[in-house]
């Protein structure tokens, strides 16, 4: 089935507080998905942020980001009075996320909505008691974690005292009693958060519009995930890591990527039923309706570099669990809608496991367009089994990457799709026109690309810290003309769901 949707993190939606959220915006934004005949809401992962403030650095794989919560619900279920949210400071700028004022402020606010809370017994609610006990798996190691690392100044778990950076029961003990309140307040917030999004996705799903959740291949090292199972990584005795995830050298750059994450020990998932990754991917079904899996190349092979390196040159390539893991997860889970993350160089091994698998690879437009060879990122090489993008959260805008095209590249882009007479203000049009023509069973397109706008709405720039993950939408983007135009497309291209029916 031919279909379409449009990629818009949850963080740049707009609103008031700072930064996008499960609010009334959110819901304007899926009712003008389905103005605009799309079937389809990608989002980037909604895990909570920690140093960097990328979504794919989180303290928790399992947790929902609390800044997503919505004030305004909260004030509305008598949590918060609507005077504390309107005084605080989130910034001035309503197109850009200040993640500092942010932690400084919305905290606070979170801590006088748990009390009202606890005031009102929700704590002792049956829904609540029966959420505690559902996600217990997670969520008891992750409050714990999140409540020991604020009482040691947010300090990484690797630098805490070491009976409880090793996890001792008597330290376990201690601190659970010492911290009985903090970590009721993070096990509340994640209460609000999955209570909230399961509202908005529900909301999504009757309007005809399918959730796709983004997980990263790896976690974070400073995580309750490494903290709570340190046996599922390559760790010594004290904790550390003794190798690293990253990307080695290429024409991007010159010393690779150096991630930092800590890499699996995949004999030891192989062994326990790689239970540990059914749960998770378990969890993630439970949020989203189809998934996409980051650096699928990474469970063919992975790239080992030495810890404490300062770059990625002396990495060396290990063998990953193959089809061995997706074989379990059919068997535990059945067939699930997943989507392949592929990008970059592919050996014929990772192509194999990709065929293998049978999740659809992913195309990006921007990746095309090279003079001096031919691409399978060219629409003409595609097949339908694949998500077609016109750039991805990692990529400028349309705008922003054609301007600074190479010039020999730029005319080979002209003469393939024969555009030399549109003005390069309407430029992405065409572009966005390609993506949905392709045979690419599923097309989707970042709403930067919809809004035709420049490199100031770039999502992120890899391999860079700083002015990252920080751009938001205007409230007044998202017309009924620009719906409208989408939709014609759209349904031109016959990828609506709703072109049978009008």
């Amino acid at each position: 089935m031919r279909q379409s949707g449009i990629l818009m993190p949850v963080s740049a939606l707009p609103g008031a507080y700072g930064i996008g959220s499960f609010s009334k915006e959110a819901y304007k934004f899926v009712d003008w998905l389905q103005k605009s005949g799309q079937s389809l809401w990608q989002i980037l992962p909604l895990g909570p942020t920690s140093y960097g403030d990328s979504p794919y650095q989180s303290f928790s794989t399992f947790a929902g980001n609390p800044y997503f919560i919505d004030l305004e619900t909260l004030a509305r279920e008598g949590l918060l009075e609507d005077d504390i949210c309107t005084q605080a400071d989130f910034g001035n700028n309503p197109n850009q996320i200040d993640y500092g004022k942010l932690y400084q402020n919305r905290f606070h606010i979170l801590k006088i909505a748990y009390e009202h809370a606890k005031e009102r017994q929700i704590l002792n609610s049956s829904d609540y008691v029966d959420f505690l006990n559902e996600q217990n798996e997670w969520l008891a190691d992750y409050a714990l974690y999140m409540s020991v690392k604020n009482h040691f100044h947010g300090a990484g778990w690797n630098l805490w005292e070491e009976d409880i950076r090793l996890r001792r029961p008597d330290a376990i003990s201690h601190y659970q009693d010492l911290l009985t309140d903090e970590i009721h307040f993070y096990q509340f917030l994640q209460y609000e958060f999955y209570k909230q999004w399961n509202m908005l996705k529900e909301y999504a799903n009757q309007k005809g519009i399918q959730i796709i959740g983004d997980i990263p291949i790896y976690v974070a090292y400073d995580s309750a995930d490494v903290w709570a199972h340190p046996e599922l990584f390559q760790l010594d005795e004290t904790g550390q890591p003794t190798a690293v995830a990253g990307c080695p050298p290429d024409g991007f750059s010159a010393t690779g990527q150096l991630w930092g994450n800590p890499l699996y020990r995949w004999d030891y998932h192989k062994e326990t039923g790689f239970s540990w990754w059914v749960n998770r991917i378990r969890g993630c079904f439970r949020l989203y309706d189809i998934m996409r899996i980051d650096h699928f190349r990474g469970f063919d092979e992975y790239y080992s570099i030495p810890y404490g390196d300062p770059t990625a040159e002396n990495g060396h390539w290990e063998k990953g669990p193959g089809m061995d893991l997706f074989h379990k997860i059919k068997q535990e889970l059945g067939d699930l809608p997943i989507i392949a993350e592929d990008l970059g160089f592919l050996t014929d091994s990772v192509k194999q496991l990709l065929k293998d698998s049978g999740y659809p690879g992913m195309k990006v437009l921007q990746f095309a367009f090279d003079s001096r060879e031919d691409s399978d990122y060219l629409p003409h090489n595609y097949h339908p089994n694949c998500v077609v993008y016109t750039g991805t959260h990692d990529n400028d805008t349309l705008q922003g990457w054609y301007q600074a095209l190479k010039e020999e590249d730029k005319e080979m882009a002209l003469e393939y799709i024969g555009n030399r007479f549109t003005p390069e203000a309407d430029i992405h049009w065409d572009y966005i026109r390609l993506a949905m023509r392709s045979v690419a069973d599923t097309c989707i397109i970042p709403v930067q690309d919809y809004l035709g706008l420049g490199c100031e709405a770039r999502i992120n720039t890899p391999s860079t810290l700083g002015g990252n993950w920080i751009w938001r939408s205007d409230a007044d983007s998202f017309t009924d003309n620009l719906a409208a135009k989408i939709k014609k497309i759209t349904q031109l291209c016959a990828r609506s769901l709703q072109q049978k029916g009008e």
